[in-house]
């Protein structure tokens, strides 16, 4: 009796396990069910976000921890969204800021160009493609369009004449600036301007500079002549004050001879026209005789000339020709040296090249000045006060350059300046 009781409760018990194991078998799938519901509903919102949807948002579960996580990814969609619209605005300013760029590139007179360091052209502006008379122009070599000097490579080019193929009668300058930017390191932009127009009006300027000096030298000479008579008393004998004036006269008359000379020589050397008499002159002579006509000039404000040359010999120049250059620059060292100051007219030979020199101790030359102080019109007597073309060393450096030579100058603002001439002696 007592076995069949325990038999009895050992059946209750195992069915009340059975019962109980299998509602919580029921309850674990079904929560397991949710779980892999919200897992798989999570994956597509991730995936959604991942191509560029961010108008899905997760569903709260009754889970405290999903819920949690819930908010989180939803929070996390929200602040991906405002990032978005951010960057749309930005994208759309900066969108708007290159087009404007575009269109102020494209209206520019000038051609601009971009270039790698192999300059393979990577942009152009509308100018270029005009010009070139070219859509497409990206990814070609720069050489294939332009040509430069050849004393020029075209990362040096600054403000240089340059050709464009297939072009003629126009007239072209381009500068190459190197882009130091980090998203930009090792790119060149070649800005090239059409100065045709400047070129013709700076023709015409000078042919009527040209023809009106040479109609004013013919009185010039004739009054210098006369003046000569007058002095050598062909029309009488003259007084002290008579001389003195006439002197005075003859002096100016010179000086605006010279000047008149000088507009001259300048435009037969751009135009190619100046023949040199080469003979081999004494250098030492050279310089004695150019120190003995403007010493008079010199004493005026006590300077004295003072001619270095250890050793005499011998240079292939064009005599007179040469001699106005140096006459120029002991004018100039006279004109700018301090009073009462050695000007040193120096030469020596070194190698196969002669060296002549004039240096003065005066005012010196500003460092903005040095590299614009041989070109056209430039004249440092406007910052003085005083009367000059600006062509002096320009003819100067044209006639140096005619001999074979180069002129070239140092300075030390303030204290002195020294031109150096170099010529090969053969």
């Amino acid at each position: 009796m007592i076995v069949k009781a325990g038999l009895l409760i050992g059946l209750i018990l195992t069915g009340s396990a059975g019962v109980y194991l299998h509602r919580r078998n029921n309850t674990l799938r079904k929560k397991v069910k949710k779980i892999t519901d919200y897992l798989g509903d999570m994956d597509a919102i991730a995936n959604s976000v991942r191509y560029g949807n961010l108008s899905v948002r997760a569903e709260s579960y009754s889970y405290k921890e999903t819920g949690k996580l819930t908010d989180s990814i939803n929070r996390m969609i929200e602040t991906l969204n405002d990032r978005e619209k951010m960057i749309t605005e930005y994208q759309s300013e900066l969108t708007k800021k290159n087009n404007f760029l575009g269109t102020l590139l494209d209206s520019l007179s000038d051609g601009i160009l971009v270039c790698d360091e192999k300059m393979v052209i990577l942009d152009a502006n509308a100018n270029i493609k005009k010009w070139l008379n070219t859509k497409k122009i990206e990814k070609l070599k720069l050489e294939d369009f332009i040509i430069v000097p050849e004393d020029k490579d075209i990362e040096e080019l600054d403000n240089d004449e340059v050709f464009l193929k297939g072009i003629k009668d126009e007239f072209y300058k381009a500068s190459t600036r190197k882009l130091d930017t980090k998203e930009h390191n090792g790119k060149y932009m070649i800005v090239i301007s059409n100065y045709t127009n400047q070129k013709e009006i700076e023709s015409l300027k000078e042919d009527f500079v040209a023809t009106l000096t040479h109609d004013l030298k013919v009185p010039i000479i004739a009054e210098s002549n006369m003046l000569e008579f007058f002095l050598k008393g062909k029309f009488g004998e003259l007084d002290e004050k008579q001389i003195e004036a006439l002197n005075t006269m003859k002096s100016s008359n010179n000086e605006l001879l010279e000047l008149v000379q000088t507009v001259l020589d300048t435009y037969k050397v751009k135009e190619g026209e100046i023949d040199l008499t080469i003979e081999k002159i004494s250098v030492k002579n050279l310089l004695e005789d150019i120190a003995d006509e403007l010493n008079s000039i010199a004493q005026k404000s006590n300077n004295r000339l003072v001619v270095n040359v250890k050793t005499d010999f011998e240079i292939n120049i064009d005599y007179l020709q040469f001699k106005r250059v140096m006459k120029n620059l002991v004018n100039n060292a006279i004109l700018y040296g301090k009073p009462d100051t050695n000007i040193d007219i120096s030469a020596k030979q070194k190698g196969e090249y002669a060296y002549l020199s004039v240096k003065d101790y005066g005012k010196g030359i500003a460092k903005e000045d040095i590299d614009k102080i041989f070109n056209k019109y430039f004249s440092a007597h406007k910052k003085f006060r005083k009367i000059g073309t600006g062509l002096g060393l320009y003819l100067s450096q044209k006639l140096v350059k005619a001999h074979n030579g180069t002129l070239d100058v140092t300075s030390k603002e303030g204290e002195w300046s020294e031109f150096v001439i170099k010529l090969p002696l053969k």
